[in-house]
């Protein structure tokens, strides 16, 4: 899946470009390192690029400084929810990744499981707990349905903001009240024992690849927000050392989870793989991946000789509109 640099006339014709990150969720910090990387990458490859941060100025402004398109390097809510998605559908603006509807489902993880399992793929069972179900009877009744330990998370969160692996039923209610300052409604979900990977995808429909799956190697397991972005002691493996077979599993279902939720562009699905019979489990797909220098979806390209910087470029290039009826 090797791609040559684009060439300079193609590039060109990409115009001037807003780099969107920042912006208003808990996954701000995050977000600043995504768009930095690839605001820096996009112009060393010769791209007109430009910071623009929806925190700090007004999204009318994109059409007003004569934008031709964006690259959405902003995580979490208002940047992957599919609420900047549709402003810039009303502004007629090209933006990468999911349309309007894939990124409001998929940064909903109740939604997406069921949209999982309504198509036969496979997902760890689950709780949800809407806001008035977070009683301490509620709560402490849903070891019994997941058994233990368990995790529990805000289902509209991502970067592990939140989460708590639960190991006893005293340890719920502190769990869900964590869980409930980023999210009303709470997500519980069986706890999968075993090797977490992740697997990204380029591309629409059909013809929607799959990258090479990237292993995840935490210290005690514990692949939490410091691990991910703040630490070295987390070690990636790509290629991932799993048997072929293995491997070809997870591309698979990867691909048929993005392209059921309808996603294009880019996307990247985090798997479970059960250490007692060695069956994948989907835990999320992420519409909006990250960019920084810790992040898989550049690592699994380099895999294939896809550079970072021609990695920025080609999903820029990919920019599209709902209404374009590329969706």
């Amino acid at each position: 899946m090797s791609t040559p640099s684009i060439p300079t006339s193609s590039v060109s014709s990409l115009g001037k470009v807003a780099v969107l990150f920042g912006g208003t969720s808990a996954e701000r910090d995050i977000s600043i390192l995504s768009g930095t990387g690839v605001l820096e990458a996009l112009r060393a490859r010769g791209v007109d690029a430009h910071a623009f941060d929806p925190a700090e100025r007004e999204l009318v402004e994109l059409k007003r400084e004569g934008f031709a398109r964006c690259f959405i390097a902003l995580h979490g809510r208002h940047g992957e929810d599919g609420t900047v998605q549709g402003a810039l559908e009303l502004l007629g603006i090209p933006y990468t990744g999911s349309g309007v509807m894939a990124s409001s489902v998929a940064m909903d993880k109740v939604m997406t499981k069921r949209i999982w399992v309504a198509d036969g793929l496979p997902t760890p069972k689950y709780v949800r707990l809407a806001a008035d179900q977070q009683s301490r009877e509620q709560v402490r009744v849903v070891p019994d349905l997941l058994g233990l330990p368990l995790i529990v998370k805000p289902p509209r969160e991502g970067s592990s903001i939140g989460v708590t692996k639960v190991q006893g039923y005293s340890e719920m209610q502190d769990a869900v009240t964590l869980s409930a300052k980023y999210d009303a409604d709470v997500l519980c979900e069986e706890f999968i024992e075993g090797e977490e990977v992740t697997c990204a995808v380029l591309g629409h429909g059909l013809d929607a690849q799959a990258l090479p799956v990237v292993r995840i190697a935490a210290p005690e397991g514990a692949y939490d927000y410091q691990n991910k972005y703040f630490t070295d002691d987390v070690k990636y493996h790509c290629p991932s050392g799993l048997p072929e077979a293995e491997e070809r599993e997870i591309q698979r279902i990867a691909l048929a989870a993005y392209r059921t939720l309808g996603c294009r562009g880019w996307g990247r699905a985090d798997v479970m793989i059960r250490a007692s019979d060695r069956k994948p489990f989907l835990l999320e797909m992420n519409t909006s991946p990250g960019m920084t220098t810790h992040s898989l979806v550049p690592m699994s390209a380099r895999a294939v000789g896809i550079a970072y910087e021609d990695l920025c470029v080609r999903v820029l290039a990919s920019a599209a509109l709902d209404s374009e009826g590329k969706v």
